[in-house]
């Protein structure tokens, strides 16, 4: 019997070639292009990082089977009709993603206004950082002088993946004068006496040689798998060859892969995940399996992108760079009982970390629903593990610091994308920082800043980072039941309107009513048995006769509204400008939270001591207030250990932040803003300068008592100690005197 099929390979040059003839063709019966601009960016990262993308099923076509099949040209091709020769059955949406990012039609793609031009970022990937190195964008007037620009790419290191499908010497000439620019700008370096720009050119012309050679060697050397069928096979069979391919065929994800590479090794992957399935069902999401590997992959090499998953296969060795640039080999996974003990570990990791998120005084996900981001979910679980094998004196401070790291990830929208690429960048300068606290990510620092400009107006939708972070605060903050007052359980919660949607659709723009500023965790007894789609100013005041004002300004202050917003709710008429100054003011309110709970970390104590804390702050600054007073910007008075422990931690601060001037604390009012409460007390009783506070103090012998009161419990506070009822009382004590 005849062969009616063929294997064989194409390389890219060649397939893209055939691309450009318009020699693919595809089948009525086939589905649409539907792939999204991150797919074709996906495909582009694959082939470039030579993956293989999977075979392509093709059939050697003639006339009559065009005809009989009413075969189209594949998607954004602009030739006449085409030079005929494939019939697609499996990989018209590769084949057609290839076309539209090498040939770079004008064709919009599907379900857009306009055509995108994909590109390589020469810079990120040479440096390896292949998530954020193969990008796209949109037409536009700045994106198309770019494009039509090629001094512009250069200094951009922006790569055209068009230029790989234009004729003649396109790509070799550009790869050519990408090198000359960055020669040039190193000649020109060199004129100068920047060091840094020097070994800066040095590096992007050393790369541009090497980016070189790897294009060259991927447009020549990859190769693409196919099967085709004979041309004369009947129409009626390649149907249903295709029809069988395409309703048992389930596109393949890492876990997949890994299973089955797994299993001539004796690992049953999908029966592990069968058994730790359970144990993970809080979160509802797809990508558990996966996950799981990403934590084994993050605490074996820091790293899990798929590219670094593949080492966790028993026995598979791992080139690594050394840091002097040399390469050597490693097994991160010895056998197989090495990878089940850490999918184990993986497992345990997830399961504490979850329960970590879902704890109400200090996460506040009440429900999976609340969660911020799931993809974080890996590199919280791996920082957590870490923190729990470090010396017993770091370890309470890393569990401080992974909570601030979090919820600066939260509120920055961290983990919008690039999501493997920024866990391995965050648990590498994480595992710095828990080690030395003069250390800490960038994100730390500007998040400090950062808060202060969050437009949580525009958090409409449930599920996005700031919508479900503002709704895990206010747990957090306790927020109470309104009917029962007391904090409800977690499961009995969800947000509802404060001021309802009913009067929102009638009075203000679309969707503006479902702010997350208008939005509070109420149980569904609250919103049926004293909201009911009524306004705060029919509701608030019979909830005060029957409660008592007090009450519930003391209710609604747990849900972060003020006395002030709640004078504005009681306004009547109700009116936009009274709801526009209510959101005004309850984003202020949160913004305040955010600062106390997260940026100044009470977010671990329990209500009444974040108010107690809040306290001693004000405290501190009325004694600074007054030493400026009093003192006036002579710091001549002030002992020289003290002013050497603040000049240190005035250096250190320069250094974290580039935005400082220190010429700002030259003066003693900034200066003051570095004290510390034992450091204000020295200046304080010190014999020079005792007589300047007599007057406010009276007794020098009752200030130190209670001097030691308030620092015994600031510092109980503060590093998470215990507080006795005999530190509280006295500490309270020491700031009502």
């Amino acid at each position: 019997m005849r062969n009616a099929q063929q294997a064989g390979y194409v390389s890219l040059n060649d397939l893209i070639r055939k691309l450009k003839e318009g020699q693919y063709v595809v089948p009525d019966f086939q589905r649409e292009f539907e792939w999204h601009p991150r797919d074709i960016s996906d495909l582009m990262r694959s082939i470039f990082l030579d993956y293989y993308i999977g075979s392509l099923l093709l059939w050697r076509g003639k006339r009559e089977n065009f005809d009989a099949l009413s075969c189209e040209v594949i998607y954004g091709y602009e030739g006449s009709k085409g030079d005929k020769q494939y019939i697609v059955l499996d990989g018209q949406q590769r084949l057609t993603a290839m076309h539209y990012a090498f040939v770079a039609p004008s064709k919009a793609l599907p379900e857009r206004s306009s055509s995108a031009r994909y590109f390589i970022r020469v810079d990120r990937f040479m440096s390896e950082a292949y998530d954020e190195a193969f990008g796209y964008e949109f037409e536009s007037k700045r994106w198309n002088s770019v494009f039509g620009d090629r001094s512009i790419q250069f200094a951009l290191h922006i790569f055209p993946l068009s230029t790989v499908g234009e004729d003649g010497w396109a790509l070799p000439n550009w790869v050519q004068s990408y090198e000359d620019f960055w020669k040039r700008r190193l000649e020109t370096a060199r004129l100068g006496s920047d060091s840094e720009a020097i070994e800066t050119a040095a590096r992007f012309a050393r790369d541009a040689r090497k980016f070189s050679d790897h294009v060259k060697s991927i447009t020549e050397q990859y190769r693409i798998s196919y099967i085709e069928l004979d041309r004369d096979i009947e129409v009626d069979k390649v149907c249903d060859i295709f029809t069988k391919i395409n309703s048992k065929g389930v596109r393949l994800d890492v876990f997949d892969l890994l299973n089955a590479l797994l299993r001539p090794k004796g690992v049953k992957l999908k029966e592990l995940w069968r058994e730790a399935e359970p144990q993970l069902s809080f979160v509802n999401t797809k990508k558990m399996n996966v996950y799981i590997l990403q934590v084994m992959s993050i605490l074996r090499q820091a790293y899990c992108s798929p590219k670094y998953l593949y080492y966790l296969l028993p026995g598979q060795e791992k080139s690594v760079r050394e840091t002097d640039g040399t390469r050597s080999t490693a097994t991160l996974v010895s056998d197989d009982n090495s990878f089940v003990e850490g999918w184990k570990t993986a497992v345990s990791a997830l399961e504490e970390a979850i329960q970590l998120l879902r704890q109400p005084q200090t996460f506040g996900v009440v429900s999976a629903q609340y969660l911020p981001y799931v993809s974080i979910l890996p590199v919280f679980a791996a920082l957590q593990w870490e923190a729990k094998k470090l010396p017993t004196e770091l370890r309470l401070q890393a569990r401080n610091k992974i909570r601030y790291w979090y919820w600066a990830s939260v509120f920055d929208n961290r983990y919008s994308g690039a999501v493997e690429s920024t866990s391995a960048r965050d648990f590498l300068d994480m595992q710095v920082w828990f080690r030395d606290s003069d250390r800490a990510p960038r994100l730390i620092e500007e998040f400090k800043v950062s808060f202060k400009s969050l437009d949580l107006r525009t958090q409409r939708s449930r599920g996005t980072s700031l919508y479900n972070g503002v709704f895990n605060l206010l747990t957090i903050q306790g927020a109470k039941d309104w009917v029962s007052g007391n904090i409800p359980l977690a499961g009995e919660l969800d947000d509802h309107h404060i001021i309802p949607a009913a009067w929102g659709s009638k009075h203000l723009p679309s969707k503006a009513i479902n702010t997350i500023l208008n939005r509070t965790p109420l149980t569904a007894a609250t919103n049926r048995n004293i909201v009911r789609d009524r306004l705060p100013n029919e509701y608030l005041p019979e909830w005060f006769a029957s409660s008592g004002e007090e009450t519930v300004r003391d209710v609604l202050k747990s849900h972060l509204i003020s006395s002030l917003a709640v004078d504005i709710l009681l306004r009547n008429p109700f009116t936009p400008d009274d709801f526009d100054q209510f959101i005004a003011e309850r984003q202020r309110i949160i913004r305040a939270a955010i600062e106390s709970l997260l940026i100044k970390e009470r977010i671990g104590l329990a209500p009444p001591l974040r108010e107690l804390d809040e306290k001693i702050e004000q405290v501190e600054l009325r004694l600074r207030s007054l030493l400026s007073e009093k003192l006036g910007d002579d710091i001549r008075e002030i002992p020289q250990k003290v002013q050497a422990s603040v000049s240190e931690r005035i250096e250190k601060a320069l250094k974290k932040n580039a935005a400082l001037d220190k010429k700002d604390y030259e003066n003693l009012d900034r200066r003051l803003e570095f004290f510390d409460l034992r450091e204000l007390q020295v200046v304080i009783e010190g014999k020079k300068l005792w007589p300047l506070f007599e007057p406010t103090f009276k007794n020098k012998s009752a200030l130190l008592i209670r001097f030691d009161q308030l620092a015994e419990l600031r510092n109980c506070l503060r590093h998470s100690r215990t507080v006795t009822d005999i530190v509280q009382k006295d500490g309270e004590a020491a700031v009502i005197w």
